[in-house]
């Protein structure tokens, strides 16, 4: 780590072992960077460089055996301080499955809980009476809800996070905004609407991929933060490279430098919590609070 730069956290990125399961999703054409396994010790090679002081591990697909190696594995690294895993919201004992997993090895580092919801061909699949009972289970664990939507079911998810002021929802990827496809409203309404909850928080993750892959430039990004940076502040915002799928339009470092980039003229405190702040609080990262404290910013010990 360069010793004059601020620590990093990266609050969203995944791993995967094709010999340990397939990742169908990544079978298309399109995505043929992606179809290798991604280790913790490839992880490592890209991000200890550029200062990671510690990760969130999210989870990738929705099979109930991925969580509990996910957590076994944050056991035995350093460098995952979460878990975002996955179980089935819908299953009456879901608060019984979340016991378990927090009772079982590395079962400290489960932070939170995710679904693709973007898969369900129900736009109001948050809202089904089963998932929200379950969504209060997650709420009960003391664990946050990582979102994971498509602009059209962000309606959805603010009449969610509405019904569970008690539950911090995470959007992840801003809400997946239309930067290659097409003007950005209603995205950034309904984005707006989100934000105006307390209990809403949201990543500066995954943009480069909703942008053209060959030809992004920063400017393609910035409406998308700037929108972001206005409805929820530098507190309530959290960097995630969601490498590797970001490999499928830039690298590691470039995925930082842009999102650097875009907040440069932010206040060293407004950065610090984008990098790392906000990550420690929502996430309750409880050994990275000596960096990043409990209030907001970065706890440097040097001028």
């Amino acid at each position: 780590m360069n010793a004059t730069a601020p620590p990093l956290i990266d609050a969203h990125h995944h791993l995967w072992d094709l010999s340990v399961r397939d990742q169908e999703w990544t079978t298309s054409p399109r995505l043929a960077p992606l179809r290798r396994s991604f280790s913790l010790e490839d992880f490592a090679e890209v991000a200890l460089p550029i200062g990671v002081a510690a990760s969130v591990l999210v989870q990738t697909v929705t099979v109930a055996e991925e969580t509990p190696e996910f957590l076994a594995l944050a056991a035995s690294s350093d460098l995952i301080a979460g878990v975002v895993g996955w179980v089935d919201l819908t299953a009456p004992d879901v608060a019984d499955t979340l016991a378990a997993l927090r009772e079982g090895p590395g079962g400290e580092h489960l932070v939170g809980i995710r679904h693709q919801v973007q898969t369900e061909p129900d736009p109001q699949w948050l809202l089904q009476p089963s998932v929200l009972r379950g969504l209060a289970a997650v709420a009960e664990a003391e664990l946050v809800y990582d979102l994971v939507v498509l602009p059209q079911q962000l309606p959805a998810a603010v009449d969610a996070a509405r019904a569970l002021p008690q539950l911090t929802f995470v959007l992840d990827h801003l809400g997946k905004p239309p930067i290659a496809s097409g003007p950005l409203q209603p995205w950034a309404a309904a984005l707006h609407q989100l934000a105006r909850l307390p209990n809403a928080t949201a990543k500066l993750s995954g943009l480069v991929t909703e942008a053209d892959w060959s030809a992004w430039t920063l400017d393609d990004l910035r409406p998308c933060v700037d929108s972001a940076l206005v409805a929820f502040g530098p507190d309530r915002l959290m960097f995630g490279s969601d490498w590797p799928v970001c490999l499928l339009a830039a690298s590691y470092d470039t995925v930082t430098a842009a999102t650097r980039a875009l907040a440069q003229d932010l206040s060293p405190t407004e950065q610090a919590d984008i990098f790392g702040g906000t990550a420690t609080r929502v996430y309750r990262l409880s050994r990275m609070t000596d960096l990043f404290g409990t209030t907001g910013g970065w706890a440097s010990s040097g001028p």
